[in-house]
C-alpha cells in the first residue's frame, strides 16, 4: 500500500495539462497496441479549482492482463505497481520524485468498456461543464483538507461520499444527453 503523503491544494495550474500530456506520451511508447488511449482525470484536469499537484491519469488498455505482463515496461518508467488496489479492475500505480519521494502521478488502468472509465469521465466532464459544482467540489475539498492535514488516504475518504452524489448526477445527466 503506498503510504499517505501531507495534502496540499494548490491553485489550478495550466501545466498540468502539459504535465498529463507528456506522460501519456511515455505511457504510449511503453505500452505500444496495449494501450487505447489515456484520459486526464482527477482535479488537476478541472481548471479553475485547487487540487493537489498530483496528475491523475486513466490508462483504457485493451486487457488488462496484457497489461499484467506489461508491468516492467511501466515500472521502468519509475512507477510503483500496487495491482488493484481495492477496486477490481483496476491497476493502480505511483510515481514520486527520486530524490524527494513527493507524489507526481497515479495511474488508474482500466479495460476498455469498463464501467469505471465512464463514471471517471462523467465526473471530470460534469465539473468542467458546472464551474459552481467544481466550487463547491473545492470548498468540499478544502474541508477534507483542514481535517485531515497530514493523510491523503483519510482526506480521500472524507471527500467520498460527497464525490459518490455528484458522479450520480453526472451520470445521469449523461445519460439523459
Amino acid at each position: 500500500m503506498p503510504p499517505p503523503f501531507k495534502v496540499e491544494l494548490l491553485p489550478h495550474d495550466p501545466h498540468w495539462a502539459a504535465q498529463a500530456d507528456a506522460e501519456s506520451g511515455a505511457l504510449a511508447t511503453a505500452l505500444g497496441r496495449c494501450l487505447v488511449k489515456v484520459e486526464h482525470v482527477g482535479s488537476t484536469a478541472i481548471p479553475g479549482i485547487r487540487a493537489k499537484p498530483v496528475i491523475d491519469l486513466m490508462p483504457v488498455v485493451t486487457d488488462l492482463a496484457v497489461l499484467d505482463q506489461r508491468r516492467r515496461d511501466i515500472e521502468a518508467l519509475g512507477y510503483e505497481w500496487w495491482g488493484e488496489f481495492g477496486l477490481p479492475g483496476r491497476r493502480y500505480c505511483t510515481k514520486s520524485a527520486p530524490d524527494t519521494g513527493r507524489r507526481l502521478v497515479q495511474l488508474h488502468a482500466y479495460a476498455q468498456g469498463s464501467p469505471e472509465i465512464t463514471r471517471h469521465l462523467a465526473f471530470r466532464d460534469y465539473l468542467r461543464r458546472h464551474p459552481e459544482i467544481a466550487r463547491a467540489y473545492e470548498s468540499e475539498k478544502l474541508c477534507c483538507q483542514a481535517l485531515h492535514p497530514d493523510n491523503s488516504h483519510d482526506y480521500s475518504d472524507c471527500k467520498g461520499s460527497w464525490i459518490a452524489r455528484i458522479e450520480a448526477d453526472a451520470l445521469a445527466a449523461m445519460s439523459s444527453r
